[in-house]
């Protein structure tokens, strides 16, 4: 699966209660249960059914293409990842590298669907896909090797809203109200940024991705990883979502109908300097107000995978490094390049 068709750290420390001893031996106290254990059996339910997970997991296997930031970010290290793009190590982005530490899971692919045989040898305890394009079929297979978490009920294939997400797989790893922490810390911090930059309240905002693909360009309309921009105050091009057609879907846009994404600021999900010049090619590109404007923001690769992944960990990430971005083009000052924001 391509972007053009797809589309922080919590732990919690159980603490054991020890009787006391006098000169005397007593009798031992029966141990009491740690709060993990107290938060099974835990139910899930989620578009193919409801899933009881007994104990507290282990062995976290994740299917889907962005789950393991909510997992790392709950506190727990899977044992499996999968790759979607940008070979990072252990498919893992910057923004969960520490998270991950020291541990080296195991990087699934999806280029022929699951690797179901890869997966049960790995003996998960747990099967992690609410972003995972997971069927019917797919769930009954990985449901006969460990308790599986596919995707809310309702919800597209890829990319559900990332808090519906976040809440699926805390409650499946015993930790609902950690989850909802979790979700609210990144929704506070997005809406200090936005109470910080009033200048961002009722502008029109389009999200784009970086280049032409057999002749398109794919934009996203709102509710589509657009939350990024949203909950700072923006509203999302509505030329766009208009033209919107299954939900989950971006909509692509021809050069000749580029003025689509004129907005009052245009992101494009740039990876690379290259992307920007390609883009100049389009004889259309330069006609767009936002772009003669210097109100289009151009970002680097991994700020881009961030706003892509749309997980606790990266949308923290996309938020420190977007806003002053974002800030250059609604004042119209910002350059017509590719800004490096990897560096510390």
């Amino acid at each position: 699966m391509t972007r053009s068709l797809a589309a922080t750290v919590l732990a919690v420390a159980a603490l054991a209660l020890a009787g006391c001893g006098g000169d005397d031996p007593e009798p031992e106290a029966a141990s009491s249960p740690t709060a993990a254990d107290a938060a099974f059996p835990a139910t899930v339910e989620h578009k193919f059914g409801t899933t009881t997970v007994a104990a507290a997991p282990e062995r976290i296997a994740v299917v889907g293409l962005t789950e393991q930031d909510t997992v790392l970010a709950l506190g727990h290290t899977p044992i499996a990842t999968t790759e979607w793009y940008g070979e990072h190590p252990h498919a893992v982005w910057p923004w969960a590298r520490e998270a991950l530490g020291d541990a080296e899971p195991t990087v699934l692919k999806t280029t022929d669907g699951f690797e179901f045989e890869k997966i049960a040898g790995l003996a998960p305890d747990l099967i992690i896909g609410t972003n995972s394009g997971m069927k019917q079929e797919d769930y009954d297979k990985l449901s006969q090797i460990a308790p599986t978490i596919a995707s809310a009920k309702g919800s597209t294939d890829y990319f559900s809203p990332w808090d519906q997400q976040v809440a699926l797989i805390a409650q499946a790893l015993g930790k609902p109200e950690e989850g909802e922490a979790l979700v609210q810390g990144v929704k506070d911090r997005f809406a200090e940024a936005a109470a910080a930059h009033p200048e961002f309240a009722g502008k029109t905002a389009t999200f784009s991705q970086n280049a032409f693909y057999d002749g398109l360009i794919y934009v996203y309309p709102e509710g589509l990883n657009t939350e990024f921009l949203t909950y700072l105050g923006f509203e999302i091009n509505p030329k766009v979502t208009a033209l919107a057609g299954k939900p989950g879907e971006q909509v692509a846009i021809s050069a000749e109908r580029l003025d689509t994404l004129d907005a009052d600021v245009i992101v494009f999900a740039t990876e690379k300097p290259a992307d920007v010049t390609e883009l100049g090619k389009v004889p259309t590109f330069d006609k767009l107000e936002a772009v003669a404007d210097h109100r289009a923001v151009y970002t680097d690769g991994t700020l881009a995978g961030a706003i892509y992944f749309m997980t606790p960990l990266s949308l923290e990430y996309a938020l420190e490094r977007l806003v002053p971005q974002l800030q250059d083009a609604v004042d119209g000052k910002a350059p017509r390049e590719v800004v490096d924001t990897t560096a510390p």
